[in-house]
């Protein structure tokens, strides 16, 4: 058997070796670094992949949601709701902006923000929802829109673990997550399931205005050189990390495919263990199915109940298996985020998540073989 890896870049870069030492020779040789002929090229193919009128590449996914807020010309106080169990990137921007945070509790059954804590959220000074598809399954947008319509709200979609995932609107409307609200951002950080090898990442809109002004954020503020018409920042994807997207894009859906056909083998192996609650696709499919797409698993996360979770944690190590867990400390409990408005109980799932998550090994070069021991180990630490 071979290694376990929580993450297996090398073997995914062996079957596209060649097309990308060819694409980066190319570059090198051209010396067409920075917003070169090959950062357009992928980003047109990622509009025509996503379906989407704009795509504007930038330096990492932190700066895409940053940027995104400042496109939308948010003021400092404004309140932006957002999920309190998620990496900190998400608000960290918010407070960066000088805006106000409002972290609320998410759902115990996919980890995503929860319709009725939003509600309950809501107030004059509320301008923003940033719903977070986290460990790639689609939060529920078609209610975050309603809410958003209702209140004139802007919608912000934090698409950095879900490039891929297609949700399905109860008409049967489908979209790409990212192209449902106002704007979205993505990180193609490495280990992403369309990830580069360095930094980088992208905004996401159909509003033709708001695109603009985001690819003059991106560029010092710049539409013209040395005519600074807004405040903006140095945030550009280069060319070497663009071909290396540009050929993986064309096997995202694969790579997706590869990732559920994983996740559906770990919970058919865990489907009669009690102390095990596994990750589902839609409610209606109550798991995951040939045509449920609303989930490309950037990670595959378990809730283990009545278990040790930080010593099955160790025993996995031991065993040679990594594991993860995304993520230990809630948000309102960080000490840059505490705030006194947060009271313990409207975080009742969230705290009780960050005790029982683990993430187990989920990338697609990931095998039958593989998961059958992970999974056994995990059967053998529960059952003694």
């Amino acid at each position: 058997m071979k290694k376990i890896q929580m993450v297996d870049l090398k073997g995914q870069f062996e079957k596209i070796k060649e097309e990308v030492n060819t694409s980066m020779q190319e570059v090198l040789e051209t010396t067409a670094f920075i917003n070169g002929p090959r950062v357009h090229q992928f980003q047109k193919n990622l509009e025509n992949y996503l379906g989407v009128k704009h795509v504007i590449p930038c330096a990492n996914g932190t700066d895409a949601l940053q940027i995104a807020m400042m496109g939308l010309g948010l003021s400092p106080g404004d309140e932006v709701i957002t999920a309190d169990f998620t990496f900190a990137a998400t608000v960290e921007v918010i407070a960066l902006l000088h805006l106000t945070p409002v972290l609320v509790d998410v759902n115990p059954d996919d980890f995503n923000i929860s319709i009725d804590a939003i509600k309950k959220a809501i107030t004059p000074k509320t301008k923003a929802i940033v719903p977070v598809h986290l460990f790639g399954k689609c939060a529920n947008m078609e209610a975050i829109l309603n809410i958003a319509k209702e209140h004139n709200l802007f919608v912000i979609e934090d698409n950095a673990q879900a490039i891929g995932a297609t949700y399905t609107f109860k008409d049967g409307r489908k979209a790409k997550a990212g192209t449902m609200g106002q704007v979205a951002s993505t990180s193609f950080f490495p280990s992403k399931n369309l990830g580069c090898y360095g930094d980088g990442g992208a905004i996401f809109t159909n509003d033709d205005h708001l695109a603009h002004m985001i690819r003059g954020i991106v560029n010092h503020g710049m539409y013209e050189r040395y005519h600074h018409d807004v405040v903006g920042v140095n945030s550009r994807l280069d060319s070497l990390q663009a071909v290396v997207l540009d050929a993986k894009l064309p096997h995202l859906d694969a790579y997706n495919k590869a990732r559920q056909h994983a996740a559906k083998k770990y919970n058919e192996a865990f489907k009669d263990e009690p102390a095990i609650i596994t990750p589902k696709g839609k409610s209606t499919c109550q798991g995951i199915c040939d045509t449920c797409d609303c989930h490309v698993f950037h990670q595959y996360t378990l809730r283990v109940i009545g278990v040790d979770r930080d010593a099955l944690v160790s025993y996995l190590n031991e065993n040679g298996i990594p594991c993860g867990v995304y993520y230990p400390i809630p948000l309102h409990k960080q000490k840059a985020y505490l705030d006194n408005r947060y009271k313990e109980a409207d975080f009742v799932i969230t705290n009780q998540l960050v005790k029982d998550v683990i993430s187990l090994p989920m990338h697609t070069e990931l095998d039958d073989e593989q998961i059958d021991f992970i999974t056994s180990k995990i059967k053998t630490f529960i059952h003694g």
